[in-house]
């Protein structure tokens, strides 16, 4: 009996212990960014610093003050969940790139955005999967287990780790070279948009903010498509049927994405939302738009982006 009250009494503390690192981990998460939006909102009219790279910066800072002041005790307070980040944070952040962008802009340079971003971005998979492909094998370099993979591509972004840690098992390397092309193959322009003007160079902007979004959208259908196949032992069923799974999710994302928007506009526009109730109009507009991101993500399995 003793030990039994024992063993309860451990495991109320230790998530206790872990409730309030997540609330700790939290308010130092937000003070960060209260800090980074003064600090980039100061630096706006810099030349050599924006806010992008403020941000790194403060973050990197911390982790190392934190390390340092603990001794490596208190790192819990650097874990930051994938999950928190995928299902809250990144819906806001997608929302507010498209919700800014100037539409007219946009559709009018479509399909230059569409080569650069779709094609240029299948091209990019296809050359860094063959070129990590012969250049393993050249090294002679056998299978790894994740810890391997971390410990070579840890010094990339947190989006590749955070995909790298949903698989459970990687036996032969060969098989996730093409995972390897889709992830390296998306790109980040947040620092080039911190660096140009929308308003003095409108087309330049466009272009790479368009190039931004439809990469990474390419990117996640690809590495999505890739998971549902065994690519160790490829023929022409597989290539066929690997083809059909990223075609039906780029498009099943984006009509899903255009049917969410073409419901909301008709339910804004015949409900009358906008002249008797705004609030209710943002909310119900900002809403859907997160529906359609967690249909596509949780419910259908899609691409979100």
């Amino acid at each position: 009996m003793d030990s039994y009250v024992t063993s309860v009494v451990s495991r109320l503390q230790m998530l206790y212990t872990s409730d309030h690192s997540s609330v700790v981990s939290m308010n130092l998460f937000v003070a960060l960014l209260c800090t980074c939006i003064v600090i980039g909102h100061l630096l706006e009219e810099n030349r050599w610093m924006n806010e992008s790279i403020t941000a790194l910066i403060i973050g990197v800072c911390t982790g190392v003050v934190i390390l340092l002041i603990s001794g490596g005790r208190s790192s819990r307070l650097l874990v930051f969940s994938e999950d928190l980040f995928f299902i809250y944070l990144l819906p806001p952040i997608i929302f507010n790139a498209g919700f800014q962008v100037k539409k007219k802009q946009f559709f009018r340079n479509f399909i230059t955005i569409m080569l650069y971003g779709a094609v240029g971005t299948l091209i990019c998979c296809c050359v860094i999967s063959v070129g990590a492909t012969l250049a393993f094998k050249k090294m002679d370099i056998g299978s790894l287990d994740v810890g391997d993979y971390l410990g070579i591509f840890v010094t990339s972004t947190f989006f590749v780790v955070s995909i790298l840690s949903f698989s459970q098992s990687l036996v032969l390397l060969c098989c996730y070279f093409p995972a390897i092309g889709a992830i390296f193959a998306a790109t980040d322009s947040v620092c080039t948009l911190q660096v140009l003007n929308q308003d003095e160079t409108p087309l330049l902007y466009s272009l790479v903010f368009g190039e931004g979004v439809v990469n990474d959208a390419t990117s996640v259908v690809l590495f999505n498509a890739i998971q549902s196949f065994d690519l160790s032992h490829i023929s022409p069923r597989i290539a066929g049927q690997f083809v059909g799974s990223f075609l039906y999710l780029f498009f099943t994302s984006t009509m899903l994405g255009v049917f969410t928007g073409l419901l909301t506009a008709y339910i804004i526009k015949k409900l009358y939302f906008g002249r008797h109730s705004t609030d209710r109009e943002v909310a119900l507009m900002m809403l859907m738009a997160y529906l359609s991101y967690m249909l596509a993500e949780v419910q259908f399995f899609l691409a979100f982006l």
